[in-house]
């Protein structure tokens, strides 16, 4: 496809992408037939991943950006565009936790980065996206937020903080446009499996029983449930879903 051809198949596209949620969910975008874009900040996972999106049959455009970088988002939104003519599914999936401590002992630079990334650069990202899908008259954007931003967890105010906003974003920007057509929903995910927590419980099996337990079902979520549901609200199936906030997490919250 020559750039700027408009494409006839879908187009996806996931932020944080290189490993654990937002791998599964742009590996689930191109099983179902789109082409995708992906971004993160590790470079050779992210090439790595692109590779098997394109063992799929489907096309792929990757970017190496840190989503807090207002400038390169919008310029890899701008490539999309460039490159397809289209955006119909986006999962803005990219995140960090931050440092975790005691509230009156909290450094605000750590406060100020987990704000920046988790919630600036999400808002960053809507704003393209949305420009994208406007001319289309259509559109699914799914926010990745946590069950901390539906409950309080100690000594982690900020990504509670920046996950609750995610939420009320979501909520807010899928009211205004619904009458457009662009629907947004969030996941909260409970504890996932991803590589990374598998690396804590693999050195610690109290800690893997300990997050198991959180859950009424008793075990932690995996990454493909969590990206089943991402796209099931981003394809026509959920048309008439938007504004929700969707825990994925075994029952956590409901207990």
């Amino acid at each position: 496809m020559t750039a700027g051809q408009k494409s006839n198949k879908p187009v996806a596209l996931v932020t944080g992408a290189a490993a654990g949620i937002g791998k599964a969910t742009a590996l689930a975008y191109a099983k179902s037939g789109c082409h995708v874009a992906i971004s993160d900040v590790q470079a050779d996972k992210l090439t790595a991943v692109a590779k098997e999106i394109e063992a799929l049959g489907v096309e792929v455009l990757t970017d190496v950006h840190d989503v807090g970088d207002e400038a390169a988002v919008r310029k890899f939104h701008q490539r999309i565009g460039a490159k397809w003519g289209r955006l119909d599914y986006a999962c803005n999936n990219a995140g960090i936790e931050g440092a975790q401590g005691a509230t009156h002992e909290m450094s605000m630079d750590n406060y100020d980065r987990v704000m920046n990334i988790n919630v600036r650069g999400l808002v960053v990202c809507m704003q393209e996206q949305i420009k994208l899908m406007l001319p289309h008259g259509q559109g699914a954007i799914v926010n990745i937020a946590s069950i901390a931003g539906l409950v309080g967890f100690p000594e982690m105010v900020a990504y509670c903080a920046s996950k609750g906003a995610v939420v009320q974003i979501t909520r807010s920007v899928a009211v205004e446009y619904a009458e457009r057509n662009i629907r947004v929903n969030a996941i909260c995910p409970g504890v996932i499996k991803t590589d990374m927590v598998d690396r804590v419980t693999k050195q610690d099996p109290e800690t893997e029983a300990a997050y198991a337990a959180f859950h009424p079902m008793n075990r932690m979520g995996t990454v493909a449930e969590v990206a089943d549901a991402i796209v099931f609200l981003s394809l026509p199936q959920a048309s008439f879903i938007t504004g929700q906030a969707l825990a994925v997490d075994g029952g956590m919250v409901a207990r």
